[in-house]
């Protein structure tokens, strides 16, 4: 009997009706004679430019020509099988998996090439060395928070920044959640050019749920034959998905690091396709006590990574999943039904591109604001760097702001001496104030920053 595991946000999921039986639509097409058949087909759109919608969407529409939704279900699929494409992996009875290029899947991975390759003209704040890696950090801690959120961690934004900036302890298992998330955030960059192997995926998972599960033991290690495995249920205990047996796993995450490194006897498939596919494969083999969902999100981006996509160190994908994780996980559950993976590459790419989209808006707004401060601080340009320019910037904005040596260097990524020069330079020039709390020092703005700015620019 499979132990519930109660993914966070599927309390009111429904497992989608399962769609007419292929074969026996087809025995009743062919009874009905050739002309039957014919007429089904011309109705139907040719597979490149069908929209991909599951039966759970097809049932409620009103399909062409005089068919029924039956009819017009059998010509969809038909079409479809026609332009699938067989994985090197298959579902716990063996079956393969599979998946198609149609026209909606073929513009959105152009796009996502185009835009998270370094291929087009990106900002300059994500390719200056001086402040590239703030812009870094902030991403990086945007997906732990949300990817922890998703699963249900209570913590809230302003206070997990607070906690990894600070460098603190965390307080409760939420936010040591939220840490562990930012640890496997910033592992995954440092490994995205080493092959995926089970140890490193359990390497991986170990970061994530350290100090958080129930059993302490499950962290980092598959589940064993002789424990109780652990399926998906909603909170109602519906049950959303069994995974394969535990005794099968070494053998199938062997194959998946295989298909992740592009070893496995395969044809063709996008490179997007491929860490999405392994994000999806992750949840579906549930390898894990808990922490399943988070180690897939991570192995998306170090698949990204790993096939040359630098800029998706910079998305953050799990803000946009915890907006609607009922449509997460029913792209889960169509992929699953069918063994047809189309449905999970189209969602997850919509959210991707979403991403992408909501990235480069970040960075127009960041652009105007740095352009503003920098009019504001421009008596003395050469005196502030771009760490100074981003203190400057978050001191004008938030006057009860506090800077510590320490969390100013996890924000940039720089060494503590780097850190506590910046602070002492613009505290030289009468633009924060230090005082000591405790062992350290904080610095703080001054009262009216804005008045000692334009009196800077007035003396130079």
């Amino acid at each position: 009997m499979p132990v519930n595991s109660h993914a966070g946000g599927l309390n009111f999921v429904k497992r989608p009706p399962s769609p007419p039986d292929f074969t026996t639509l087809f025995k009743k097409v062919i009874e009905n004679g050739s002309d039957s058949f014919q007429r089904i087909i011309s109705a139907v759109p040719e597979g490149p430019s069908d929209p991909y919608l599951p039966w759970d969407k097809i049932r409620f529409k009103t399909p062409p020509g005089d068919l029924t939704r039956e009819e017009w279900w059998f010509g969809l699929k038909f079409a479809r099988q026609n332009m699938q494409r067989t994985l090197p992996l298959a579902d716990k009875d063996g079956v393969p998996f599979t998946f198609s290029l149609p026209d909606v899947v073929l513009r959105s991975v152009e796009e996502i090439v185009r835009d998270a390759s370094g291929q087009i003209s990106i900002s300059e704040q994500v390719t200056d060395p001086e402040t590239r890696d703030r812009y870094l950090v902030n991403s990086l801690i945007e997906e732990a928070i949300s990817s922890s959120q998703l699963e249900g961690a209570a913590t809230t934004r302003p206070v997990a920044k607070e906690m990894i900036r600070s460098g603190r302890k965390p307080r409760d298992r939420d936010e040591r959640m939220i840490l562990n998330n930012y640890r496997a955030m910033r592992f995954i960059g440092e490994i995205k050019d080493r092959k995926l192997t089970p140890e490193l995926i359990c390497q991986i998972h170990e970061i994530v749920t350290r100090g958080t599960l129930d059993n302490p033991d499950a962290a980092g290690r598959f589940q064993r034959p002789d424990e109780l495995r652990i399926g998906v249920f909603t909170d109602t205990n519906v049950q959303l998905h069994q995974p394969p047996d535990a005794a099968d796993l070494p053998e199938r995450i062997d194959r998946l690091c295989k298909f992740a490194n592009g070893e496995a006897e395969e044809g063709y498939i996008p490179p997007v396709l491929r860490a999405i596919t392994l994000h999806f494969m992750i949840g579906y083999e549930h390898p894990f006590e808990d922490g399943n969902g988070r180690t897939a999100r991570a192995l998306f981006y170090w698949s990204m990574l790993n096939q040359g996509y630098w800029l998706t160190e910079f998305i953050v994908i799990s803000a946009i999943l915890k907006q609607a994780p009922s449509r997460y996980a029913r792209s889960y559950l169509y992929a699953e039904d069918e063994n047809d993976l189309t449905y999970f590459h189209i969602y997850q790419l919509s959210v991707f591109q979403r991403g992408i989209k909501q990235l480069h808006s970040y960075l127009a707004d960041k652009m105007e604001e740095l352009r503003m401060t920098k009019k504001s601080i421009s008596a003395a340009p050469s005196v502030f760097n771009a760490r100074q320019v981003a203190i400057l910037e978050h001191a004008l904005k938030t006057p009860q702001a506090k800077f510590t040596a320490k969390s100013h260097k996890n924000s940039h990524d720089i060494v503590y001496e780097t850190a506590r020069q910046d602070l002492m330079g613009l505290e030289s020039l009468g633009l924060l104030g230090k005082a000591r709390v405790g062992r350290e020092f904080v610095w703080s703005p001054v009262e009216g920053l804005s008045e000692a700015l334009r009196r800077l620019r007035d003396d130079s």
